[in-house]
């Protein structure tokens, strides 16, 4: 077999509808686009959603909720999660868990806003964590066993009209 002999299987591709040939091709004078109207116009489209001048369903439905441009999104890890990581040799026991260490390690694939810690599970080691947000029970937990708690506070925008007051 050489490859100029390669051919598809019979019946797996279609060939091209051949229209406006006469009427004997069975697709002559207009073409298969029947009789006048939008659509037998040669920019015979209407745009997607469009329903001939009715309000169409996309503003008949009612809106609900927003999405908030300026809401963090954290990488959340729970207590057990981290106690899972430390046995299993992921993270080192005595080194600092932060955002940057767990995403060089590839614990933490994409992109966040920061790093939280949630309660959920205990602590068997003293921990160092320097985190953007901590629940309450966690730090309580961690700072129980000897533990150190970071917080790492993000500078807010602070417009320039309250600067100069």
């Amino acid at each position: 077999m050489k490859l100029n002999e390669v051919r598809d299987n019979k019946g797996a591709t279609h060939s091209k509808k051949i229209v406006g040939r006469g009427i004997g091709s069975g697709l002559g004078k207009t073409s298969g686009k029947g009789h006048k109207g939008q659509k037998a116009r040669g920019t015979g489209k209407v745009r997607l959603g469009f329903e001939g001048g009715q309000n169409p369903i996309y503003r008949r439905m009612p809106k609900r909720g927003f999405n908030n441009i300026f809401a963090k999104e954290y990488f959340i890890l729970n207590l057990v999660d981290i106690a899972k990581l430390i046995e299993s040799g992921k993270i080192d026991k005595s080194s600092v868990i932060s955002y940057e260490s767990l995403k060089e390690k590839s614990i933490i694939k994409g992109s966040y806003d920061g790093l939280k810690i949630l309660g959920k599970g205990e602590v068997l080691l003293p921990l160092s964590v320097k985190v953007s947000a901590i629940t309450k029970t966690a730090e309580e937990g961690i700072k129980a066993k000897g533990g150190q708690v970071e917080v790492i506070v993000e500078k807010k925008f602070i417009s320039k009209k309250k600067a100069d007051k």
